[in-house]
């Protein structure tokens, strides 16, 4: 699955820019002009990393940022500033606000582009894996296995790619709604009850043999892969 990135600005033609060169990079790309729209995208589908721009109409990215970090749903998603706002001390502050990264306007496509590979390894590594390994559970993205404490495990499909999603996102809480965009597809219409069933499959597969449950519900919120004490 190609990193989602949600890129928030209100000029058209930097929006234009970063998307066709982060597109070419291999990344999917949403856009949003304005905070409050961008607050909404992220609740519907959370993003990967955000691009966001300092001065916003109705909510600033300052704000956003604050706000991403108080959530517990999306307290450990990566942002990166972007600003014409060059001075240390605006530096500073944005990276207080809780940035990943700051990346001052005017700045060249390629390094947009290694900036944000680089804030993805440094803070999701399973995207440049081709293993991803967590608490025990390791998944090869070339053969397609899947193993927990060593025992090969078996899984359809469509649980490879919820425990794929998990994998990840670590410690992240996804709604039922935000799973479904993410691992079936926004073009695919299915309830969200799919969701709960699908879970079920995959813990029953991942528990086999009396192993603890690592993915937590949380009520009223969704599913997160937690790690274990």
């Amino acid at each position: 699955m190609k990193p989602y990135i949600l890129v928030v600005d209100d000029e058209a033609a930097l929006l234009t820019l970063v998307r066709y060169n982060l597109e070419k990079a291999g990344f999917e790309i949403g856009e949003s002009v304005d905070g409050e729209e961008a607050m909404l995208m992220i609740q519907e589908r959370s993003p990967d990393l955000i691009l966001l721009d300092w001065m916003l109409p109705r909510l600033s990215g300052i704000e956003i940022c604050r706000r991403i970090r108080k959530s517990t749903g999306t307290q450990n998603m990566p942002v990166i500033m972007l600003t014409a706002r060059g001075e240390e001390h605006d530096r500073i502050r944005g990276l207080n606000c809780g940035a990943d990264d700051y990346i001052v306007k005017p700045f060249s496509p390629s390094e947009l582009v290694a900036r944000v590979r680089a804030v993805l390894r440094r803070l999701r590594p399973a995207f440049e894996a081709e293993v991803i390994e967590y608490n025990g559970v390791s998944m090869d993205l070339a053969e397609f296995r899947v193993s927990r404490d060593g025992t090969s495990i078996r899984l359809a499909p469509t649980e490879f790619r919820l425990l794929r999603h998990f994998l990840e996102h670590p410690g992240r809480v996804f709604s039922r709604e935000q799973l479904l965009d993410s691992v079936w597809g926004q073009e695919i219409y299915l309830e969200p009850r799919t969701v709960d069933v699908h879970i079920r499959r995959l813990r029953r597969t991942l528990n086999a043999g009396g192993k603890p449950d690592i993915i937590r519900t949380v009520r009223s919120a969704g599913y997160a892969l937690d790690h274990l004490e």
